[in-house]
């Protein structure tokens, strides 16, 4: 089932919070000080509680879809998704530059987000899965743009890439929401301890 469209705005085993599917950013520890350059490893114990802080981090799940350069659909999970304006709508996402789909977002104009509720868990594991395995299927058609919009979701949103901010080995991305649509209502689709579940429920 399609969703229904909302009126044009103004004109990323899953990542915990800073990669996309193909990366989890609990393995990605180090980071950039723009004064000192790359900082030092972690020790054993950084990366012991970095990993176990964001293992219990619960985080929503988004997909995140795209168009390569030879207008082929690309996707992945992400938990890092978050909103950073209203006016104007602005919304980011993180994901680790050897990500499978990184090269398609390096490249694209426009990506659509899509937020999944709990019956879009079998979407969210084929999106999380083997990159050549993502848009087999009927589970997406082509919306505004040409771009890969997946089906039943509870939201989805076009946006304009604004702007890539490079951090050691991911990236920040700035999207500016250009248009959208809601599907019908369901409990979120989280992410915590490396499983997907319902609130009050693991699945």
């Amino acid at each position: 089932m399609r969703n229904t469209l909302l009126p044009s705005a103004g004109t990323h085993p899953i990542g915990n919070g800073q990669a996309d599917a193909d990366v989890p950013a609990a393995e990605a520890v180090a980071a950039i000080d723009p004064a000192k350059g790359p900082l030092d490893s972690a020790t054993p114990d950084d990366l012991t509680a970095f990993k176990q802080a964001f293992r219990r981090h619960a985080a929503g799940v988004a997909v995140i879809t795209a168009l390569d350069a030879q207008g082929s659909p690309v996707g992945f999970t992400a938990t890092s998704l978050a909103s950073l304006s209203a006016v104007p709508p602005l919304a980011t996402f993180n994901m680790a530059r050897s990500a499978s789909s990184w090269p398609a977002i390096a490249e694209t104009d426009r990506v659509v987000i899509h937020m999944l509720g709990v019956r879009n868990r079998a979407v969210a594991q084929k999106l999380s899965g083997p990159s050549a395995d993502r848009f087999r299927g009927d589970h997406w058609y082509r919306g505004p743009h040409g771009l890969p919009v997946l089906n039943d979701v509870t939201a989805w949103m076009v946006g304009r890439v604004e702007e890539r901010v490079l951090v050691h080995t991911s990236v920040l991305v700035v999207v500016q929401i250009e248009e959208g649509g809601v599907g019908e209502p369901d409990r979120p689709l989280l992410y915590h301890e490396r499983q997907y579940f319902q609130p009050g429920l693991h699945a």
